[in-house]
């Protein structure tokens, strides 16, 4: 009698696991994102995630007036951030960070005073570093193929560059012999900011001005472990040919060759190397493939070199991330406005810890309150009194009414069902597998 499997899928329906269809969606899935996680750069992602979430409630309530919002217009604003739930008790989560009160039977949000602190100090980092951003933008728009870029498409990236919310404003009008906003069509999405004169000074890759301090030619670092052979391979292969600057243009380049992959690792590298966290949305970044010239299937390339990238999926987002620039999951170089946001997530984890212990207690409060934790019994005399009266008695029963002696030694009936449960997920297991074998043509 032969034995049908079938998985569920979320788009066709159920699919025999016998299926070469499965076995081609499995290979075919596997072969995208098949990059071994890293514990560290994992941890570091995660850290990331809810200050990402409460840096933009901060910016919608300091664009509110007197900065303090209602926490219905913040509850509208939830869906936009990606959250479920109540947007009051997302609030009260951070009480160091957000200020809640009720005023005229409606619930308001405001900063804390120590919020608020870090807001101005975020804000003089900002002014005091505006040249550099003018630098930084200026590098973006050298890699690009025509030297412009959408504002449309920049705003993806801006805070991934560190670039104040108001740049256009704010940065763009002071350096206009740098910079100029140009709009063709007179839509909004259709505006563009140019550069107007090449620095030579900027055109410069992180790359290049590591090899020029060590004195040797540039070439990519790498951030495996020696157990990764074939990869380890694979990347000194890459790395012998000359490098090539994301700022030397296109011209002589042919896609798909390997001097535009090698091309196309360096613009990414500097890229990562011009952001905060050394890291991007590998989504966002698919946004420039035109101004850029990026493969189609940039996510597929970018697992070509896990000794320079990183790639993760974590929250169903794909990420790449610098390797060379984390040690552990810190950040080697912090650039000062990252110091300043790292003191506001240090701020949200403290409202955090200190929510969840008074949420602890409350809760056992009301255990107590209503029966449901009994007193605690008294405690048993010790173990070494207990074996000096059966000494005394002359009882020696043997080590079997030891506890200790139990743990170690399990009576025959558990051994007995451990030993038919093992044999029998493996009878199952094998099953499987000469099922999948037969249906795909192994035997």
């Amino acid at each position: 009698m032969a034995t049908w499997i079938y998985v569920k899928t979320q788009r066709n329906g159920y699919v025999s696991l016998c299926d070469p269809m499965f076995h081609f969606h499995l290979v075919r899935r596997f072969s995208l994102w098949s990059m071994k996680k890293d514990p560290d750069l994992e941890a570091a992602l995660h850290r990331n995630r809810r200050w990402v979430v409460n840096n933009q409630i901060k910016n919608i309530i300091m664009r509110c007036p007197d900065q303090v919002a209602s926490v219905k217009y913040l509850q509208k604003k939830f869906k936009t951030l990606d959250l479920q739930g109540k947007a009051l008790n997302w609030l009260k989560k951070y009480p160091c960070c957000f200020e809640v009160y009720l005023e005229n039977d409606e619930y308001y949000c405001g900063m804390t005073k120590r919020m608020m602190f870090l807001t101005q100090e975020e804000e003089s980092v900002k002014d005091m570093q505006e040249p550099l951003y003018a630098d930084r933008l200026a590098k973006l728009l050298m890699m690009t193929r025509d030297q412009r870029l959408n504002v449309m498409k920049l705003n993806e990236l801006r805070r991934n560059f560190g670039f104040p919310d108001d740049y256009l404003l704010r940065i763009v009008p002071k350096y206009p012999q740098i910079f100029r906003v140009v709009n063709h069509t007179g839509r909004r999405s259709s505006m563009e900011i140019e550069l107007t004169a090449w620095n030579p000074d900027l055109a410069i890759s992180a790359i290049e001005k590591m090899a020029k301090k060590d004195g040797r030619e540039p070439c990519f670092p790498c951030s495996l472990p020696p157990t990764w052979v074939k990869s380890l391979e694979r990347f000194e292969d890459f790395n012998s040919t000359p490098y090539i600057s994301p700022y030397s243009g296109f011209d002589g380049l042919v896609e798909g060759s390997k001097e535009m992959d090698k091309r196309t690792v360096g613009l990414v590298h500097e890229l990562l190397s011009l952001t905060l966290w050394k890291k991007a949305s590998i989504f966002k970044l698919g946004h420039f493939r035109r101004e850029l010239c990026l493969p189609e299937k940039l996510n597929v390339f970018l697992l070509k070199h896990p000794g320079i990238f990183y790639v993760s999926n974590r929250y169903q987002i794909y990420t790449v991330l610098l390797r060379e620039a984390y040690n552990g999951s810190e950040l080697i170089e912090k650039d000062p406005l990252f110091v300043v946001k790292e003191k506001f997530g240090e701020l949200m984890q403290e409202g955090l810890h200190e929510y969840n212990r008074r949420h602890y207690l409350l809760n056992l409060e009301k255990k107590r309150n209503r029966g449901m934790i009994m007193p605690k019994p008294e405690k048993r005399r010790n173990q070494s009194d207990e074996t000096s009266e059966q000494d005394k008695e002359g009882g020696d029963l043997g080590g079997i009414f030891d506890p200790e002696e139990r743990k170690r030694c399990p009576t025959k009936k558990s051994l007995e069902d451990e030993l038919k449960e093992s044999v029998r997920i493996s009878s199952f297991l094998s099953l499987l597998i000469y099922l999948f074998q037969v249906k795909i043509g192994y035997f």
